[in-house]
């Protein structure tokens, strides 16, 4: 966000006392700094300089880099322990005084002045100025280009302003289905690609100027009051504290499930244990999230052993990568050059830019959309389900990936959990590669079957991840957004009775999740209630939808790209028709 709000409206890390004087900084001199290389973020109004700290992050790398020259004290906050947030304290290097204007990082494509260029405090940053990957895809890392919202909208320090009339109650879905229109066919069915895809860029982040509030700073530093307020609320109703009754629940159907598995198996009923199976696996995932947030004890190595024992002992995936993967999520939800959680060419774009050879940020390539891929998104919103039928065998090579290439952290306290995980990968297809698939089961077409099944049952659980995700927007209004609006905006939550949470485990509330991503699951249907008050009172729309509706979204978002990449096909025939030239 762009602004710094006293730390007493957030819970510091330093208990109110204070150990020493830090030098004020300027933001120059920041900018100055960032130029020369440094690891600097902004917490509770202070700099924090981190260069040392990045390799031994358990969350990784990344995630810090999208926090680079801006004030990450939500973000920090709400993501680690107080005792993390103590341990912040010695990479303090100064502070700051008053509302802090926050810098685009330079994993983003923000662009830093070194000392010698002088300049003062008024500056407005400048993007990387070389080709984009739009227009080559291999010259450049900066992702910018892709997404033109401050060339196409007024842009100064006082941010992006939303039109009059924000607010609007038109639905998502109403607004995902109109972007492509007969008209816009039209009008550049004869003229360049790339402009087509610049124009939807501008079509949405118009809509979500209009229907959110203002970008001004006074407005977004109001949010950002009540939203740490809501926050100290939360934490004085208990609602951070585990509940274990609820866990307890967890484990007897956990038992029941695996149980009725081998028992299955033993029977030779292969297909009921194999649903059995596939039944263990997608509740056992949602306690996996919830230790890999520190939700269950709150202690990092214990919940990080409960995670490693879930996921990668009993399931088969990493948690490693997982945490690398889904805080860089939470960081930067639903951007299309950073956010891996919707970048899945070939087989899916939910937004238009991936249609224009995007560079992920998290991948480190060009995510190209090719002959193969315009094949898929072309038939993607028939094709969805299938995928995710599908999905958790992706999963397994995400995983072995992560472990094999050491892209976890090698230093640190968490440093020993890659050995601790490749058991764990070991262990689990020891017992269901060769036990369950090779030993019990006799031929080859039941083992084929098996697969299958057990892998297919999970494909709600992956409907549930992107449905909250997916229909939501994926444009970047720019770094002077608040925290609560982004992840409000790019985030919605799905409606459900309260006795089929079992099933949705706690992910249905995505939305709260990720305003307070270490509430534990069982507490996250309480404090609907207060975050809907939240939203209410900001005025920021809070996005709930019907399993069934959520679904139609999803589907209906992923045809609009559809028919955008059929747009997109028709503007590059008419300038290959047109000799190469366009009018």
């Amino acid at each position: 966000m762009a602004a710094s709000i006293p730390t007493g409206a957030v819970s510091g890390a330093d208990g109110g006392k204070e150990q020493r004087t830090y030098p004020l900084l300027s933001r120059r001199e920041v900018e100055t700094m960032i130029a020369e290389g440094r690891t600097l973020i902004i917490v509770n109004q202070h700099v924090l300089k981190v260069d040392g700290w990045l390799k031994y992050h358990p969350g990784g790398d990344k995630a810090i880099a999208h926090t680079v020259g801006r004030d990450a004290t939500d973000e920090v906050t709400v993501l680690h322990s107080p005792e993390a947030q103590q341990m912040m304290n010695k990479y303090r290097i100064g502070r700051i005084e008053g509302r802090w204007t926050n810098f685009i990082p330079p994993i983003q494509g923000g662009k830093f002045r070194p000392a010698a260029e002088g300049g003062d405090d008024d500056y407005v940053q400048d993007l990387e100025d070389t080709p984009g990957p739009i227009s080559n895809p291999s010259s450049n890392p900066s992702s910018r280009s892709a997404s033109p919202v401050f060339d196409v909208l007024e842009y100064n320090n006082s941010g992006l302003r939303a039109r009059p009339g924000h607010g609007s109650t038109k639905t998502r879905t109403e607004s995902v289905t109109s972007m492509s229109s007969v008209s816009s066919e039209e009008q550049y069915q004869a003229t360049d690609g790339m402009a087509f895809l610049e124009s939807e860029t501008r079509k949405e982040i118009s809509l979500d100027l209009e229907r959110y509030p203002p970008l001004d700073p006074e407005v977004q530093d109001e949010i950002v009051v009540k939203y740490r307020a809501l926050y100290e609320r939360i934490k004085a109703e208990g609602l951070f504290d585990c509940n274990y009754t609820a866990y307890g629940i967890e484990c007897i159907r956990y038992s029941l499930l695996f149980a009725s598995f081998l028992l299955f198996l033993r029977w030779g009923w292969y297909i009921a244990s194999a649903i059995c199976l596939g039944g263990f696996w997608h509740q056992l995932v949602f306690t996996a999230h919830d230790a890999g947030h520190m939700g269950i004890t709150h202690d990092f190595q214990t919940d990080s052993v409960i995670g490693i024992i879930i996921a990668d002992f009993l399931g088969g995936l990493s948690i490693g990568w997982w945490k690398r993967n889904h805080n860089v999520h939470h960081i930067v939800t639903n951007f299309p050059e950073h956010d891996p959680d919707i970048e899945h060419l070939p087989f899916f774009a939910v937004s238009h830019r991936l249609l224009g050879n995007l560079r992920s940020t998290y991948y480190e390539k060009v995510m190209e959309y090719d002959a193969f891929a315009k094949v898929f998104i072309a038939v993607q919103h028939y094709t969805y389900y299938i995928i995710m039928l599908f999905a958790r065998f992706n999963l397994y090579r995400l995983s072995w990936d992560h472990l094999l290439f050491s892209r976890g952290p090698k230093h640190g306290i968490a440093a020993w959990h890659r050995n601790l995980e490749i058991a764990g990968q070991v262990f689990f297809w020891t017992w269901f590669g060769y036990g369950v698939m090779y030993r019990s089961i006799p031929t080859a077409g039941s083992r084929i079957l098996f697969l299958l099944i057990s892998h297919a049952v999970t494909a709600p659980l992956h409907v549930q991840i992107t449905l909250s995700h997916f229909a939501m927007s994926t444009a970047d209004l720019g770094p002077n957004e608040s925290f609560p609006q982004k992840m409000l905006r790019t985030t919605m939550d799905v409606d459900c009775p309260q006795w089929l949470d079992f099933f949705h485990g706690g992910l249905q509330f995505q939305a709260i999740h990720h305003l307070y991503p270490r509430i534990p699951r069982h507490n996250l249907r309480a404090t609907q209630k207060l975050v809907q008050g939240f939203c209410e009172e900001v005025g920021i729309p809070y996005a709930l939808f019907g399993f069934v509706d959520g679904n139609k979204t999803v589907i209906g978002r992923l045809a609009d790209v559809s028919r955008q990449a059929a747009i997109l096909k028709k503007c590059q025939e008419s300038i290959v028709k047109n000799g190469g030239h366009h009018h």
